[in-house]
Order: C-alpha cells, then sequence, then structure tokens
C-alpha cells in the first residue's frame, strides 16, 4: 500500500469541504418545516439536527459503496478527476445556496463525478446502467412517492383530528414534528454522509492506498460524519426560509407528515443501496404536505424554479467537473489554478451573501426584494376580492374618517399574498 501523497491529501479535504457544504445546504431538509411552524427556535433545531447527522453517519456504508464502486470505471481512474470532481459539485452547492434553491448535493455530486471522468477517459467510463438505476429512477421517483405519502398523510391526520379542537391538538404535533424532524437528520446522515465517504475511498483506491471494493475505514466514517455535522450546524438558513415558508405554508399536522413520509423513504432507498436526493424526496413531501390540506397551496412559481435547478444539477456541475479535470491535467499548475479558482469562485459567493444576509434572527421572515415588496406569490382572484370588500380593522383609517374615505383605504389596500402577509409589512392585513 502506498502512503497518502500530497494531491491524494488535498483530494481528501475537498471532499470534507463539500461534505460541510452538503450539510449547510442540506439542513432545510430536515428542520425547515420544523423552525417554520415554530416546534423548534432555529438554533436548537440545526443544533439537534448537527447530532443526529452524525450519528446517521455510523448506520451503514451501503450508499458509500454504490460511491466507490459503481457510478464510475475504478479502471485507469486518477486522483486528479475526484478532485474535479469536488470542484464542480462544491460551486453548484454554493451558487444555488446564494439564491435560496434548495438543490441536490448528491446530484452535483454526481454530475461533476461524471463530467471529470468523461473528460479524463471518456464515456466508457461511466457504468450508465447503474447511473439509471440508482441515480436516475430514484431522482425522479423519490419526490413523487415522497409527495404523494405526504398528501395521503395530511389528509388522514386532518380527517382523524376533525372533530378534535386545533389548539389542543397543535402541541402534540409540534412534538411529533420534533420527533420526525429528528428521523429526517438520522437519515440525512445515514445518505448523505456515506457520499462523501465514498469519494474519498474511492480516491484512497486511485491512490493505491485501499484495494478496490474496500469499505470506508473508520477514519473516513468519523471525519465524513463529523464534516456534515458541521455544516449542519451553521445553518443553511437561506434555503431553510425557501423550504419552510417559499414552498406552502405548512400547519405542525402537515409538518409532521411531510417529514414523516420524507424520512421513511430516505431510510429506505439507503438500505437498499439507492443513493437518493434526501432535497427532492424532502421537497416533495413538503409540496404535498400543502396539497393535502383542504385549502392549501403550494407556490408554483417557486417550485417551477426548484424544478429547473434540479434538472440543471447534473448537467452543470458536469460541464464545471469537466473543465476542471481540463486544467489538472495540464500538470501541477493546472491543479493549482483549479485549486485558486475553487477558493475565489467560494469567496465571491460568500461575498454576495452578505449583501443580503439570512440568518437564525431572520429565517422565518418573508422574505423581501429590492423594491420592498414580499417574494411570495400574488394572491389569487378570490383573497383578492375578499380583500377589497372586508371591513378595515379596528383603529385603522375607518375608524378616525368617514364611511367614503374607509372604503377608499380598503380598495386602494395592498393586494394580500396567500398566506394573508400583505405587501408593506408595516400595515395591518385587511383579511
Amino acid at each position: 500500500m502506498e502512503h497518502i501523497t500530497l494531491l491524494l491529501g488535498i483530494v481528501i479535504v475537498t471532499a470534507l469541504v463539500f461534505d460541510f457544504t452538503n450539510g449547510f445546504h442540506d439542513t432545510a431538509n430536515a428542520m425547515a418545516t420544523t423552525i417554520s411552524t415554530g416546534a423548534l427556535k432555529p438554533k436548537t433545531a440545526v443544533a439537534m439536527s448537527a447530532v443526529l447527522n452524525l450519528v446517521g453517519a455510523f448506520l451503514s456504508v451501503e450508499v458509500a459503496k454504490t460511491i466507490s464502486g459503481g457510478i464510475v470505471n475504478e479502471d485507469g481512474l486518477k486522483t486528479e478527476v475526484i478532485f474535479a470532481a469536488l470542484v464542480g459539485a462544491i460551486l453548484w452547492n454554493l451558487l444555488t445556496w446564494l439564491v435560496g434553491l434548495p438543490s441536490s448535493s448528491s446530484h452535483a455530486l454526481f454530475g461533476g463525478l461524471i463530467g471529470a471522468a468523461v473528460m479524463s477517459m471518456g464515456w466508457s467510463s461511466i457504468n450508465g446502467g447503474t447511473v439509471v438505476t440508482k441515480i436516475l429512477i430514484p431522482a425522479l421517483a423519490a419526490p413523487l412517492v415522497a409527495g404523494l405519502a405526504a398528501a395521503l398523510a395530511t389528509r388522514l391526520t386532518y380527517r382523524i383530528g376533525r372533530n378534535t379542537d386545533t389548539k389542543a391538538t397543535a402541541k402534540g404535533y409540534r412534538a411529533g414534528q420534533i420527533a420526525s424532524a429528528g428521523l429526517v437528520s438520522l437519515a440525512h446522515g445515514t445518505n448523505d454522509a456515506q457520499k462523501t465517504m465514498g469519494i474519498i475511498t474511492l480516491a484512497l483506491v486511485t491512490g493505491g492506498v485501499l484495494n478496490p471494493g474496500a469499505n470506508p475505514p473508520m477514519w473516513v466514517i468519523v471525519s465524513a460524519g463529523v464534516a456534515i455535522a458541521l455544516g449542519t450546524y451553521l445553518g443553511g438558513w437561506r434555503i431553510i426560509r425557501t423550504m419552510g415558508k417559499g414552498l406552502t405554508d405548512l400547519q405542525p399536522q402537515q409538518g409532521f407528515a411531510a417529514q414523516t413520509s420524507a424520512a421513511t423513504v430516505i431510510l429506505a432507498s439507503s438500505h437498499l443501496g439507492f443513493s437518493l436526493s434526501t432535497t427532492q424526496s424532502c421537497s416533495g413531501a413538503v409540496m404535498g404536505a400543502g396539497l393535502g390540506r383542504k385549502g392549501g397551496v403550494v407556490r408554483w412559481s417557486t417550485a417551477t424554479r426548484m424544478f429547473i435547478a434540479w434538472g440543471l444539477t447534473l448537467p452543470a456541475a458536469g460541464l464545471v467537473g469537466a473543465g476542471a479535470e481540463f486544467l489538472t491535467q495540464q500538470g501541477p499548475w493546472g491543479v493549482a489554478v483549479t485549486a485558486a479558482l475553487l477558493v475565489a469562485g467560494s469567496a465571491v459567493i460568500w461575498a454576495l451573501s452578505r449583501r443580503n444576509a439570512v440568518t437564525h434572527t431572520n429565517v422565518t421572515d418573508d422574505e423581501i426584494r429590492h423594491d420592498g415588496t414580499t417574494a411570495a406569490e400574488p394572491a389569487g382572484v378570490v383573497t383578492t376580492a375578499i380583500a377589497a370588500v372586508s371591513p378595515p380593522p379596528v383603529g385603522t383609517t375607518a375608524a378616525m374618517t368617514g364611511p367614503d374615505e374607509a372604503v377608499k383605504a380598503t380598495l386602494s389596500a395592498p393586494t394580500t399574498t396567500t398566506t394573508g402577509a400583505m405587501a408593506d409589512p408595516a400595515r395591518p392585513a385587511t383579511v
């Protein structure tokens, strides 16, 4: 067995950086609905999720085996290819985090790996059957299955509790939501931390440190678990806002149904060795829960942007990975330039994120655009009509003016969104 070289050490560190970005990028999967419904405070939620992500990393290595020995042929694979793949995955993760879209970290990693491998060895290096059966099919099936399960669970939950007092049962559902969020965190650690384990194991195999087909060593499992836990604790607040408030408005019953459905799908796929996107599973479950409640809505403008990001993830990360591999093929200076571009790109994205920072203190607020309006979808015809004819609240303009002025004030009030929030947050809602 050979010793770990400098390049191999750089790849291992880069893989752990990707694992870190995976953690804060995907924190929303487990905790967005818990935070948005008020079941847990933001910092408490991410701390709990971090611990359970770490525990989940030790539960299985089936997904790691799929990545380390299934997607690409190991014969002739160079360590530089894995480095280039990680560059593509990290930059896509950071870019989608900047715009607050819950894209798949898993597909970013797979896209980067496929693009870099094709640039290095051609299309024959890709195991097409594995890509189809363990990546593409689960990518299509997971959000549909999780969404359908969440919609049915939501309807069943409301039907069972239709004769009970909503306020009396809300506390119980919040407790259940905390438990189900913990289950999602555990499932996320089991599924996503293994992807980094698989990449590091693949790098160790290409570097001659491990034999082909070997399981991840314990130090790889521990380091991957710690990295994803630290990233989770940092909290991907931008994506938490999108998942918790941007897709739909959830009540505790819906949050419980969504998280339980998503966790079931993720744990089942981990057991079978499917490298599932936890982001797509949880997003599908949230939309299903939104549609499962009578009168519930899904903000399809946000959902459409998210679907586009899902579709672009594999090819976009693949193109960046291929470009990075082209540079690394030029020799040591190419590797250095690729590393410098990764650091520079990450720094630029971070600087841009500071212009409109989202933290645990404002993660549950409606997103405010530069023109001062909220980012929620416009109200429908029915909501607008109700707002136009509703009497103004006590203590507003109507209480201080004549009837004609009161009517004018009501009709000129800003249009409410689907959540009942005003476009101008300083003014009270008329619905």
